[in-house]
């Protein structure tokens, strides 16, 4: 899988993960599920994410 494969599913997993713990526990981790949003939403300008820098160091390839 590629970098923004790779991207999409953990955000994806973060967002699900988030919304389920806020069911069970508190609210208060619907904020990591905005940060998410707010990262994602940022990437898309800047093209940059902490994660797809994160990937490419453990060795994730980049679209060809």
């Amino acid at each position: 899988m590629t970098v923004n494969r790779y991207l999409r599913l953990i955000a994806g997993f973060f967002v699900m993960l988030s919304v389920l713990l806020a069911a069970l526990y508190s609210l208060h981790w619907l904020w990591f599920t905005a940060f998410v949003g707010l990262n994602l939403f940022q990437s898309a300008f800047s093209d940059w994410c902490p994660m797809m820098t994160l990937l490419r160091r453990l060795g994730v390839r980049d679209d060809a």
